[in-house]
């Protein structure tokens, strides 16, 4: 099928822009967006993903405003409408890497939006995502990752709000990865691990911003990382990624409240001690692992499904939905102050911590 993106001298594939170079169902292209205020009064969330094998084009927005997050959840058919919108959502690159809009229109959640995000940083590729599986190939994915600025203003229930250039990261990933789309086939107990580690911490200060990422623990421990000085323009890749964390109680599963970052910058060492600076997106809301049929991401939900909800996220670990239960989500994703401190240099800023630690021995 023709669409307009065939009017350009891009093509990788003999094909038409509206076929991928697999048929794995769960080939994604997703943009995500997250933003929070330096005092930790309030954070918001956006993003959009593009499922071609599964026909489906889905989409969230959630604000925490006084210790409340009010979610926003849409899915749609992808064909024949090739455009980066999905009911009241949309998406416009204004500048590309530089300045892209987000909007959400009025509708029946009483939540809408009207949003600039602007880089303040290069963007920065990370390394390339490949895991396999019994034989069975899991992930096979790029990404790259941003910090920028996020101004204009957000009405929840008819009070509007001005943002006013609030930190902000980016990130956008394309590729396959597991758990999304279609449900995992079984093909064998997994390995036992000890548990599951993973951080990932997006960052600025008055004289650096990246990112750096660890995943799991000893042999086989993947890191990434990029950091950028903003003073005198380089730009250079971390060693390693060493994490310590304290928790905000003993429950399961564990909510950061502290994290010290190790690194190895141009051969030197670097520590990066963030602090919890305000609740924590609960990142069902925005639709990983959540809507309300559980199914999560890219799943085809007809022409148009819109869904919305508002939690209680004010305490540090415990959710409250709407209907009254608690929920201890796993995936949560935390806005934090960051100070930077290389030798007898410090500087301060902020940034936005995941860390999930189901780890035996503890971070």
């Amino acid at each position: 099928m023709l669409t307009h993106l065939d009017d350009s001298p891009w093509h990788q594939l003999p094909t038409t822009f509206d076929h991928v170079g697999t048929s794995d169902p769960r080939f994604f292209d997703r943009l995500w967006f997250a933003a929070s205020a330096p005092d930790g009064s309030g954070a918001l969330q956006f993003t959009m993903g593009v499922y071609q094998n599964m026909n489906v084009v889905d989409g969230g927005f959630v604000v925490i405003r006084n210790g409340r997050q009010h979610n926003l959840r849409v899915s749609r058919r992808l064909r024949p409408t090739y455009q980066t919108e999905c009911g009241p959502l949309r998406l416009d690159v204004v500048e590309p890497l530089q300045r892209i809009c987000l909007t959400v229109a009025p509708n029946d959640a009483a939540v809408s939006a009207q949003l600039d995000w602007e880089a303040t940083a290069a963007a920065h590729e990370e390394r390339h995502h490949f895991a396999r599986r019994t034989g069975r190939v899991v992930e096979d994915y790029s990404r790259y990752d941003q910090i920028g600025e996020l101004y204009g203003w957000v009405e929840v229930d008819g009070e509007r709000f001005d943002i006013g250039r609030w930190w902000a990261c980016r990130d956008h990933s394309w590729g396959v990865r597991e758990r999304v789309g279609i449900t995992e086939p079984n093909t064998g107990a997994p390995p036992a691990t000890g548990g599951s580690f993973f951080a990932f911490l997006f960052f600025s200060t008055d004289t650096h911003a990246g990112h750096l990422q660890s995943s799991g623990r000893g042999v086989g421990a993947h890191f990434t990382g990029m950091v950028a000085d903003r003073v005198i323009g380089s730009t250079s890749a971390v060693g390693r990624v060493g994490v310590q964390a304290t928790f905000v109680d003993d429950g399961r599963p564990r909510r950061v409240d502290t994290a010290v970052f190790e690194t190895v910058e141009a051969g030197e060492p670097v520590i990066y001690d963030v602090k919890r600076n305000g609740s924590a997106v609960a990142m069902q809301g925005l639709g990983y692992g959540g809507y309300h049929d559980g199914l999560g991401l890219g799943v085809f939900r007809g022409d148009g499904h819109l869904e919305f909800d508002t939690w209680d996220v004010s305490h540090p670990a415990l959710v409250t939905l709407g209907g009254g239960s608690v929920q201890r989500p796993v995936h949560r994703i935390q806005p934090v102050t960051v100070r930077r401190i290389q030798g007898q240099n410090v500087s301060h800023g902020h940034g936005s911590l995941t860390l999930v630690d189901e780890t035996s021995s503890g971070a």
